[in-house]
């Protein structure tokens, strides 16, 4: 093999990572996986795919490298292949937010609108969990609670926020939680909160980057 010929040949499988990432949907996948394993189904519910379109883009990342499969009983169940998945559709993530404005302002645009509160960041989180005057609320669906959440979170996923906000503490605020920085069921939490007199913040980051922090991560159902 001669070198141009093994240049292009290399560059060419770089290339397939990149045609499988290169998808809002795919990358959509990507996040979601980055919670769990899910099935194919759960997957087309939480992204409004069909389950049929699911297949397709999966199977793109699957030729790609960039997830697994496996059965349980009947479903066949996704997860990322590796750490360096996470680490290569973060880093894409970063270029995005540094290099095109429209980011910035779409995520601002949008949050601005929904919540209209500034977010905790994680050194922020930290600092007010130190006073004690914090509860850490998952607002995730219990399956991805379950695969991993942040140390001392509660557990309550959306769908179930309103009948369950006796069960908070009072006197204190509430910072929701979801998948990360541009995770919306947060940022519909906040808002739903605060119009019933709870004060309440989004944190702008998932159980991924609280992760990546050296942060504790617990594992299992809510009890």
């Amino acid at each position: 093999m001669e070198g141009r010929e093994f240049k292009d040949a290399v560059f060419e499988q770089f290339a397939r990572v990149a045609s499988a990432f290169a998808s809002p949907k795919r990358l959509e996948v990507v996040d979601l996986l980055a919670q769990g394993p899910r099935s194919v189904e759960s997957i087309a519910a939480q992204t409004s795919m069909t389950v049929a379109n699911t297949s397709r883009h999966l199977q793109v990342l699957r030729n790609a490298g960039l997830v697994t499969s496996s059965r349980d009983a009947q479903r066949v169940v996704y997860r990322v292949a590796d750490p360096t998945v996470l680490d290569a559709y973060r880093s894409l993530r970063q270029v995005a937010e540094s290099r095109i404005a429209e980011v910035r302002y779409l995520a601002e645009a949008f949050f601005g609108e929904v919540d209209g509160v500034e977010p905790l960041d994680i050194a922020q989180l930290l600092e007010r969990r130190t006073h004690g005057d914090v509860v850490v609320v998952d607002v995730r669906p219990p399956e991805e609670y379950a695969a991993g959440h942040i140390a001392g979170a509660l557990s309550m996923p959306l769908a179930d926020l309103a009948g369950r906000i006796s069960e908070l503490p009072e006197g204190s605020t509430v910072v929701a939680c979801c998948r990360g920085p541009y995770c919306v069921l947060s940022a519909a939490a906040v808002r739903r909160l605060r119009a019933v007199g709870v004060p309440a913040q989004r944190l702008d980051a998932g159980v991924d980057e609280w992760r990546r922090a050296g942060q504790p991560i617990e594992i299992g159902a809510a009890s």
